[in-house]
């Protein structure tokens, strides 16, 4: 069995959930995207590190995203690329909610770091979105003043949802207070565009190459190491986009093993629960 070490406040509530004594809160859907660039040296993606003391993540580097809007699963807006249902096949889910995803992925993205992945037609993408009257914009979008569809259909912009690829799936363990269902997907940082200081939610900011970032000794978690030790794979930004994968819900899941300790457990290591 993989053993994952855990801080103390977690192994006392994987007791407490073992024993009966914990409410399992549902998990909340959410998107997230791995930004990726090009440089000299290989590919390389934007991490945010969360302000230290928020209530989930707080200190970890995490890609921009974050959880779906009412506001984006009833979006009406103009759309580019694989329809809702082969994000839905993809991320095995509904409809509704595959296109609550790339909305919520491309809304949260450009909240969190100022890019925002649309154009004025189906095969063209903004070029310069860090202008005051941009900035704007997404401070609106960020206070819950207008919707993604509001924004894009007042500026005749279209969603790029064939910019984005599947990347992966991951649910937040049952023992945690906070629970996400998370998808990730992959882009290219548009050409034009810069990331920018924006939000309140980071106090830092930084593009690595994703063998950097796992080397670097910076905090992250589990699905961000996995999502970073599959991009690293790849050579180039284009490989990343077009990697053919296999979409495996991961949700790890504790137990504690003959011995009382605290077990971790992933869907390929041994002992994982049908």
């Amino acid at each position: 069995m993989a053993r994952r070490q855990l801080p103390p406040e977690l192994v006392e509530r994987v007791r407490q959930l073992e024993a009966g004594e914990l409410a399992v809160a549902l998990p909340r859907d959410a998107a997230t995207i791995a930004l990726l660039r090009a440089s000299s040296a290989g590919p390389e993606v934007y991490l945010l590190r969360r302000v230290t003391g928020m209530a989930f993540a707080g200190g970890m580097h995490v890609f921009p995203g974050g959880s779906v809007d009412p506001a984006d699963a009833t979006a009406e807006l103009a759309w580019a690329g694989p329809p809702p249902s082969v994000w839905a096949r993809a991320f095995s889910c509904d409809e509704p909610l595959a296109r609550a995803l790339v909305c919520a992925a491309v809304r949260e993205t450009f909240e969190e770091s100022g890019v925002l992945l649309a154009g004025p037609s189906t095969d063209e993408v903004l070029d310069d979105v860090s202008t005051d009257e941009w900035e704007a914009e997404r401070a609106g979008l960020e206070a819950r003043e207008q919707s993604l569809s509001d924004l894009l259909a007042r500026r005749s912009l279209v969603l790029r949802a064939d910019l984005l690829r599947p990347l992966a799936h991951w649910i937040t363990p049952a023992f945690e207070a906070r629970r996400f269902d998370t998808r990730f997907f992959v882009a290219r940082m548009p050409d034009g565009q810069i990331c920018r200081e924006v939000g309140g939610e980071a106090d830092e900011r930084l593009w690595l190459r994703p063998v950097d970032a796992l080397a670097a000794g910076v905090a992250l978690m589990p699905p961000t190491v996995a999502v970073l030790e599959d991009l690293a794979a790849h050579p180039d930004v284009e490989s990343a986009l077009a990697a053919a994968r296999t979409m495996t819900t991961v949700l790890p899941v504790a137990r504690i093993d003959g011995d009382g300790e605290v077990v971790l457990l992933r869907p390929d290591d041994p002992g994982y629960p049908a």
